[in-house]
């Protein structure tokens, strides 16, 4: 199977449902209107509240979105062969993800850009809206933790990658104040010298970390651990367009950027999939995701498909910006869709990779010694780019390899192939801090909303000490949580958090099309969110079984207990929402009682 093949099956299938089904979801199930005056121009604060050019929340949107899931869970999944995660990832993102994302961004811009738990409370009641935000704030810290523990290990010891990074702070700072202070809407001439400066940063990376200042950014794991937090700390204070915003809109052309530019090597190089269509291990007992295809390939790839995360973005930042309600088609369904390109990209550049190189790079030698296969290019790969690329786990190498690989195939990059890979080693860390960043100020704002029930003051985002507060609480759990763990005990709580998170999401955004529009235009949520309830408790307890009790110690226990927490909170919240229905559906209760009909 070429690659090519699936690049094109791919362009068509999302430019078929970003022209019909978003138009649909839009105009008929939502029902937009743009004279309604939205939160951004009616709360304006400045601070939170700020209306915001089209393209340049978009590009915040995207880059808050856009994490760790698409880059590293299509490459774990790889393991299924390239067949699997290709389905999932096309159904899944267009039926499941930008819908899922869209009706939630739309929702919250509805109820003044609140968050999911507000919502949940408003059109579910006290009961739901308590247990919506106790399992949010798990699930969030939980999924903070696992895109932290994949930058850390990208960044560790990687004096070019951190530099890089390093360099889009103080061109994310010029860029807010230079389009928000001092030209006030000139996008084009801030986003000119943004990208100038990140690009800069980019390129000099290389001769930094090959220079004597090396040492300064030469980082281990437990400082980048801390430093990462503090960073979250100070991105989640700040007012929202001087660091939070311009950051990610710049990060987000190096994240568009590179992964067009991979299209173009896919198409250039026209590589072959080593992979094949399906492997052995879809009937489970794999070496990297040790259950079956389902429901793990819908749990590992994550992101790239659906993803719970989103839905705190949607109902985060990004509809207290939106300048028009129009403007959810091309941030909330758009962003989605090209996450979910950005997923077939990394499936593609996994499956090139000969099946005995992907394994060896992705499991511990010993287990690789075990499954009878013979590496092809590993040893000439290793040498190529400097470091031993064996049982390097966890996705982001073996994705790194991959990209490299095509990259330097392409006419005039032969010998580049240690330079594309650091390349792709940065780009990755890039793409997932983004996430990092705009998540703990969500977090931030749940955990306000909170504690606002007990103290009023603290409902006030825009409240100084309560935003200090609230963000070292959330910082801190987060931190621990991946100054304490690993890959193995950290990424399957994830998948599943993540998932079941995208499940309640799905449920609240159910019950707000049924109160407001015609029923049947309710199963445009209702079936997605049925499919992933019965997924993620599906894989919960299988996770549970297989992957946390048989480990008999504190970590594993933990984990299970956590699992089946937000397994109950999210079933319980399920339960509610499934009684609301019948009671629209039987005419019980007027539509829109117990929240607002907005």
């Amino acid at each position: 199977m070429n690659a090519v093949h699936l690049l094109l099956i791919a362009l068509l299938v999302y430019a078929l449902a970003y022209r019909y089904y978003s138009a649909f979801l839009m105009a008929k199930v939502l029902v937009y209107d743009d004279t309604r005056v939205t939160p951004g121009h009616r709360l304006r604060n400045d601070y939170d509240y700020k209306p915001t050019n089209k393209l340049v929340l978009f590009g915040h949107h995207f880059a808050a979105i856009a994490g760790a899931g698409p880059l590293v869970g299509p490459v774990l999944a790889a393991q299924f062969g390239y067949l699997p995660g290709f389905l999932w990832i096309l159904i899944g993102s267009v039926l499941g993800g930008a819908v899922h994302d869209a009706v939630i961004l739309f929702a919250s811009v509805r109820h003044d850009g609140l968050s999911l738990t507000e919502i949940a409370r408003r059109e579910l009641g006290p009961g739901a809206g308590a247990a919506t935000g106790v399992a949010v704030l798990f699930i969030i810290i939980t999924a903070l933790a696992g895109l932290s523990l994949v930058v850390v290990n990208a960044l560790a010891e990687s004096p070019w990658g951190v530099f890089s990074i390093a360099a889009t702070m103080p061109a994310a700072l010029l860029t807010g104040w230079y389009m928000n202070r001092l030209r006030p809407g000139k996008v084009a001439e801030a986003s000119a010298i943004g990208v100038t400066l990140v690009l800069i940063g980019v390129v000099m990376g290389e001769p930094i970390a090959r220079s004597a200042w090396a040492g300064y950014f030469t980082l281990d794991r437990h400082s980048l651990i801390l430093i990462l937090a503090g960073y979250g700390l100070v991105a989640s204070v700040l007012p929202v367009w001087l660091l939070l915003c311009p950051r990610d809109y710049l990060s987000s052309y190096m994240k568009v950027g590179t992964v067009l530019l991979l299209a173009l090597g896919i198409l250039w190089v026209r590589p072959d999939l080593q992979a094949p269509a399906l492997t052995q291990f879809i009937h489970g007992g794999g070496p990297i995701v040790p259950g079956k295809v389902w429901p793990f390939v819908c749990i590992t790839i994550a992101c790239g498909a659906i993803s719970g995360f989103h839905s705190l973005i949607g109902s985060g930042t990004t509809p207290k910006m939106l300048d028009r309600e129009s403007d959810v088609r091309f941030i909330g369904f758009g962003a989605m869709l090209t996450e979910g390109f950005v997923s077939l990209m990394a499936l593609i550049a996994a499956t090139a990779l000969a099946p005995g190189d992907y394994f060896a790079i992705n499991v511990p030698q010993k287990v690789f010694a075990g499954l009878g296969l013979a590496v092809d290019r590993l040893p000439e790969l290793s040498a190529a780019v400097g470091e031993d690329l064996a049982g390097r786990t966890g996705g982001a190498v073996s994705l790194a390899v991959g990209m490299a690989q095509i990259f330097s195939a392409m006419p005039g990059m032969k010998h580049l192939l240690s330079y594309w890979y650091h390349f792709a080693i940065m780009f990755e860390a890039l793409f997932i801090l983004t996430t990092i960043d705009t998540g703990t100020r969500v977090a931030r704002y749940v955990l306000q909303e909170i504690l606002g029930t007990a103290w009023a003051p603290f409902k006030r985002t825009d409240w100084l000490p309560g935003s200090v507060l609230t963000t070292l609480v959330i910082s801190g759990s987060w931190g621990g949580m991946v100054w304490m763990g690993n890959i193995s005990t950290i990424w399957p709580m994830f998948g599943v958090a993540n998932q079941l998170l995208a499940t309640l999401a799905l449920a609240v955004g159910t019950t707000y099309i049924l109160r407001r529009s015609k029923p049947r235009y309710a199963l445009c949520t209702l079936l997605p969110c049925v499919f992933m309830l019965a997924t993620t408790l599906a894989a919960g307890a299988l996770n549970i079984r297989d992957n946390y009790l048989p480990r008999g110690d504190f970590q594993g226990w933990l984990n299970a207990g956590l699992s089946v927490v937000m397994m109950l909170l999210v079933t319980y919240v399920a339960a509610i929402s499934a009684r609301s229905w019948l009671s629209v559906l039987r005419s019980e209760v007027e539509p829109g009682a117990g929240g607002q009909l907005t």
